[in-house]
């Protein structure tokens, strides 16, 4: 894998053409990367003159993504007109070249009636949805945005200042008055002494030169600035609600390196746009404009018969359709709500043009290539073909007219491309699950959209659903660990995403939501198949720079204030370990505890991370990051079990602390309860900091039908628990992630009949659900145990992926959080492995998982002596690798 790609880019290695739409589901184009805009081509399916199927990806809408090449130059959706797969069409899109895709419509009949249906092209041009303004002019000038300081400085640092949310620059707001509509403020200028420096260079002298300071100043009180640098000068920034500008007569500026210091007497928050520098007979020929978005194509064109060419008003290429139909239309739509706009207009079949007069402003065009009727004979059926392409003028022009719209040539380009698929090399056992799988990975795969905005750019993103158009971390990184399963690649590149350069100013990583560093346990998947020195010196520093920020030892962190050191980090999000509803975490808010409160998650997550990194810096030979990690796990191991261990309910607990941030009592219901009777009180376990007593205590829990353990899994919160309830999001919910955690942790302790447990249990349920629904769910209410929430889930869910790989893919083999692999080798026929392995806190021995081929029989050999494994399914070895030794070699021999 190439890493100096990686270097400075959060964007995915993805082509322009993908399933990036926000809007309606289809294929997209990147029509400009530096200003975030995206042209998409959705197909929408429905019956002749009767009603259509609009497929919004912001809510359910009758289709379900079915298959899907890894690196997206083969996907498909299925589109269902009558329930279940009586009338379907399976609309796919695949890579004729870099610029074109084809379009493959199946649309099936497999009722016992002729159905007439039809199918829409839509074409329209998408803009970010952030406003700006722009510069116009024709003369010479030099523009700096506030937010490129080559220093900022607050006099009163926040929690914020080294882990800045979204992927925001440092002081980063957003207005769209603003040029590129961002600026710095986040209360810049309040305190006496906040300093913002910037360093510019002039190619050219300057004569008579002024230096034009755009800016906000929101307050109802002058905010005064001392200027240095280019000028020694007091501005005073007098109270302004809209963008206002102060003028600086300069004297002569020669060519060369020149500064700009700000410092704030204090008083009052400043906005600040830019600075603009230019001559002083020059100033009035520059104007900040709004920066307007047609999006009425400026031309639509036949180029052939069957053929369209869009063109877009500031986009330099052009956008080609072609369609292999003859009884067809051509209308445009203008409105801001097509969802119900076209079914109101549904039986207009004489306007070229429909305008929605309830807009009050049109924000959004569509290009409609009518296809109708399209006549499908019973129990057949009918398949169609277009493109989508683009280019200069001639460019596509010349696809348009020279593409080979026969059926041979078009079917030879979806079967070529159609054979990239995904599939998982599977056992004879696994077949059951496979369509559940396949469903989830395709899921997994396309969940993408384009824009996602990150300092100061545009990215492609895996959200956790289109609903979530924004980063999250914790999700994402469950994201990492199902793209693991699929596309290691593709795996590294989310990784990438949410870690930052060693001493990033802005943000330790990127963070948005719940805490939870999954980003540490997919470096470790990564590392344990990949085993590349180059991988493991590009991300553990970025890694060592995230864990200590989390553990309170790095930047502006607040996560370690409390005197106990056990850690919270409430200062940056609500949601310690990502249960929305977790009940101890609802009533810490509730009371206003967040000052002197800490959870369990966030210490035992700590230690975790901290082993992580000792692995890898023992296999990079750092001994002083050794030390250091050590005695994270040592302060964090102290303080949970002196602080948090209640005997009587035995499970961890939330600490109250008094004022002075020392340890008090743990938090109780209004019953005299534990109120942490769930998962949280169960992550010592996962940090693997338990002794055996509690270890056993905390398992017969987890495990126990009268508390944690339900016919479908894990439930959130212990069911015996006061405040437990049946309708909660997470509380009385089945979720798979921390259910993964606890997975591999069962396998540290020994336990794997237990972890195959959690891992078939959740296989089954949902195989079940999506065997019924084709949709991939974000949790399972225990009562019905049915799927609810996002119905196109890509983040949270993917943990069925690992333990479907993990017990029914030959070739695979899995450990827990203990576990570095040093090295492993299956033979080609997956009938033998050998393997180096690496074991930490090895007292009482780990177990693995190896899976093989099923046809064979096998002996283990442990450094040399044989050792004894459980066949718990044909070629699906449960080893013990014996206690003691750190290092050792594993053979698995035909």
């Amino acid at each position: 894998m190439n890493f100096d790609k990686l270097e400075n880019s959060y964007d995915l290695q993805l082509s322009d053409w993908g399933p990036y739409t926000k809007k309606y589901l289809g294929i997209s184009h990147i029509a400009d990367p530096k200003k975030g805009i995206r042209f998409d081509l959705s197909v929408f399916p429905g019956y002749y003159r009767r009603k259509v199927k609009i497929p919004n990806v912001r809510w359910e809408s009758d289709y379900h993504p079915w298959e899907a090449a890894s690196d997206l130059r083969y996907y498909s959706n299925r589109h269902q007109l009558e329930w279940k797969d009586q009338l379907y069409c399976d609309i796919s899109y695949s890579e004729i070249d870099s610029q074109s895709r084809l379009i493959r419509c199946n649309c099936v009949n497999q009722t016992d009636s002729i159905q007439n249906i039809v199918l829409h092209l839509m074409g329209y041009i998408n803009y970010p949805d952030r406003e700006s303004y722009k510069l116009d002019a024709e003369v010479d000038f030099v523009w700096i945005n506030a937010l490129d300081y080559n220093e900022l400085k607050y006099s009163s640092p926040e929690p914020q200042d080294n882990l800045m949310p979204d992927g925001l620059l440092r002081g980063e707001v957003q207005d769209a008055e603003f040029v590129d509509g961002t600026g710095l403020g986040r209360n810049f200028g309040k305190d006496l002494g906040d300093r913002a420096n910037y360093n510019f260079k002039l190619e050219k002298d300057i004569e008579d030169a002024v230096l034009i300071i755009r800016y906000k100043n929101e307050s109802e009180q002058i905010l005064t600035l001392n200027l240095e640098g280019i000028i020694e000068k007091e501005i005073e920034f007098s109270p302004a609600n809209n963008v206002e500008i102060k003028n600086i007569q300069l004297k002569n500026l020669t060519k060369g390196e020149h500064k700009i210091k700000l410092i704030s007497t204090g008083g009052a928050e400043i906005k600040i746009d830019g600075f603009l520098i230019t001559t002083l007979e020059d100033r009035n020929s520059i104007n900040f404009i709004p920066q307007k978005n047609n999006v009425v194509p400026e031309n639509i064109e036949k180029v052939t018969n069957n053929s369209l060419l869009i063109k877009y008003e500031n986009i330099n290429q052009y956008y080609g359709l072609k369609w292999s139909y003859e009884d067809f239309e051509i209308r445009e739509f203008e409105t801001n709500n097509l969802d119900t706009f076209m079914k109101e207009t549904v039986h207009d079949h004489v306007s070229k043009k429909l305008v929605d007069d309830e807009s009050e402003k049109t924000k959004s065009h569509y290009t409609n290539v009518f296809l109708r009727p399209i006549t499908i004979e019973a129990n057949s059926n009918q398949i169609i073909y277009g493109m989508v392409c683009n280019g200069s003028r001639q460019e596509v022009e010349k696809y348009l007219k020279n593409f080979k719209s026969d059926k041979k040539n078009m079917d030879q380009i979806y079967n070529k491309a159609q054979k990239k698929i995904f599939n998982f090399d599977h056992k004879a056992e696994g077949e059951k699950y496979k369509f559940s799988q396949q469903k989830m990975a395709a899921t997994t795969l396309t969940n993408i959209v384009y824009p996602t905005y990150i300092r100061k750019g545009y990215i492609k993103h895996y959200p956790p659903g289109r609903w979530w158009d924004s980063l999250y971390t914790w999700d994402s990184g469950f994201i990492g660990l199902g793209l693991t399963e699929l596309d290691a690649e593709k795996a590294v590149e989310c990784l990438n995403t949410y870690l930052t350069d060693p001493g990033d100013q802005h943000s330790a990583f990127i963070h948005h939501g719940s805490p939870v560093p999954v980003q540490f346990y997919l470096f470790l998947e990564l590392w344990n198949r990949l085993r590349s020195k180059k991988f493991l010196q590009y991300f553990y520093p970025r890694l060592k720079q995230y864990h200590q920020f989390l553990a309170g030892r790095w930047g502006s962190s607040t996560t370690r204030k409390l005197k106990s050191n056990l850690l919270k980090t409430w200062d940056y999000f609500y949601n310690s370990g990502g249960w929305d509803d977790y009940p101890a975490q609802v009533y810490v808010h509730e009371q206003n505890l967040e000052d002197r409160v800490a959870p369990v998650i966030n210490t035992a997550q700590a230690i975790r991370t901290a082993k992580i990194l000792k692995m890898a810096a023992y296999e990079l030979g750092l001994k002083a990051d050794i030390e250091e990690f050590n005695q994270d796990i040592d302060i964090f191991t102290k303080s949970l079990q002196k602080h948090s261990w209640d005997e009587e309910s035995g499970y961890f607990s939330y600490v109250i602390h008094d004022q002075d941030g020392k340890a008090k009592k743990i938090l109780k219901d209004k019953s005299g309860k534990n109120y942490n009777m769930g998962l949280d009180g169960v992550y010592p376990l996962v940090a693997g900091i338990c002794n055996q007593e509690q270890e056993k205590k905390l398992i017969n829990k987890l495990f126990s039908r009268e508390r944690m353990w339900t016919e479908i899994g894990i439930s959130t919160v212990d069911k015996s628990a006061p405040y437990y309830k049946n309708d909660g999001y997470w509380n009385g919910s089945v979720w798979m992630p921390h259910q993964w955690f606890i997975w591999k942790t069962m396998l540290d302790l020994n336990r794997a009949d237990l972890a195959y447990k959690i891992a078939v249990t959740g296989l089954e349920l949902w195989k079940k659900e999506v065997d019924k629904s084709y949709s991939c769910f974000e949790h399972f209410l225990l009562q019905s145990e049915r799927g609810a929430g996002w119905h196109h889930f890509g983040g949270l869910s993917t943990p069925v992926l690992s333990w479907f790989a993990a017990y029914f893919t030959p070739g695979k083999l899995t450990t827990g959080f203990n576990v570095w692999v040093i090295s492993q080798e299956f033979n080609d026929k997956n009938s033998s492995l050998t393997a180096r392995l690496r074991i930490f806190d090895n007292n009482d021995g780990v177990s693995i998982i190896v899976s093989l081929n099923s046809g064979n029989s096998y002996r283990v050999t442990w450094n040399g002596k044989t050792i004894e494994y459980q066949n718990l399914k044909p070629g699906l070895l449960i080893i013990k690798i014996p206690g003691g030794l750190l290092e050792g070699e594993l053979k698995v021999i035909h």
